[in-house]
């Protein structure tokens, strides 16, 4: 099934159509937002663009489609196949991944149970992050991530909407998978908003390499603990660091001997240095790679990679990896 067919189906007939007569490649589509009484919004290629009722890309607001309550309820229906019950844990932590490995973040009003959330109704937005996974994107990288046969610890530093999480999806399984020059590996995700391998029914919708085990939907700091004393990992994989509790998880996963590959939100080593938590990532020189991403190339722009002394090692003005 095409990657459009196979999107299109979840949603409310009416959006359905409009989403089929949308001249749009869908392989450039990174989001689909849908907000009660609010525009039919779609990001692609970085850029937002309403959605008229005839299936245009119009940069007018007053030319979009008006989401109604009921297409939300229909939209919901066919995500949940018709038993928003059956996905209670998903529900509760604010999305759900479908076929494909796309992932639907939902936002209504919470039903809270001793101090916690219990679940969710009245859900009024929707939004549908698509999910990109490009083999090879990684491949100009992935000669500076070893030394001496070695993997290196490597932070992926990027902002949003640079193709992090699509660089890391295909680092984990170039190393998981090895080549002709290097022996694959381990591999251990944790994958806490099952973005990486996009799990579904506890099955990954991406390819993550035939050595990697994925912990799916479990908090970063405690999955990385679990994967350490249960799966030995020679590779650790996690997106989106920021925490105290994640530092001191990736702390004990580097005493233990195992590599770490994560992502954080920035835009240069600099600014990570000015992050308080992250910091002494920088100057104790926990990571021995960096890579720095951006959008001037276009989505999955590597622009610069360094050493853990600050010395760089790879710059580029190509186009575009992922």
């Amino acid at each position: 099934m095409e990657r459009k067919e196979q999107l299109t189906r979840v949603f409310a007939r009416s959006i359905r159509d409009i989403l089929e007569r949308a001249q749009v490649d869908f392989e450039q589509v990174q989001e689909i937002r849908l907000r009660v009484r609010g525009p039919l919004l779609m990001v692609s290629g970085g850029r937002e663009y309403y959605l008229t009722g005839d299936g245009r890309l119009s940069g007018e607001m007053e030319q979009a489609h008006v989401v109604s309550r009921e297409e939300i309820r229909e939209t919901m229906e066919y995500i949940s196949s018709h038993s928003l019950y059956a996905f209670e844990e998903e529900v509760r932590q604010g999305f759900l991944t479908i076929q494909g490995g796309h992932r639907v973040g939902i936002a209504g009003k919470t039903i809270l149970d001793d101090g916690g959330i219990r679940s969710m109704k009245y859900i009024s937005f929707i939004n549908i992050r698509l999910s990109h996974q490009i083999r090879g994107c990684a491949d100009p990288v992935m000669p500076y991530l070893y030394e001496n046969g070695q993997v290196l610890h490597t932070l992926i530093i990027s902002p949003p909407r640079c193709g992090k999480t699509t660089l890391l999806r295909d680092i984990v399984r170039q190393l998981s998978n090895g080549s002709c020059r290097q022996p694959g590996v381990t591999v251990g995700v944790v994958d806490e908003r099952s973005e990486i391998g996009a799990c579904c029914q506890g099955v990954p919708q991406n390819e993550l390499g035939i050595r990697t085990d994925v912990l799916d939907c479990c908090p970063k700091a405690r999955g990385m603990m679990m994967l350490i004393r249960t799966m030995s990992p020679a590779v650790v994989a996690v997106d989106e660091i920021g925490s105290r509790e994640d530092l001191e998880a990736m702390e004990y996963v580097m005493n233990c001997g195992c590599k770490l590959v994560a992502t954080v939100h920035g835009a240069s080593v600099e600014d990570i240095k000015q992050k308080p938590v992250l910091r002494r990532l920088v100057q104790e020189r926990m990571f021995e790679r960096y890579i720095v991403m951006d959008s001037r190339g276009g989505v999955g722009h590597v622009s610069q990679i360094y050493d853990s002394r600050g010395s760089q090692l790879y710059r580029s003005e190509r186009k575009a990896v992922c």
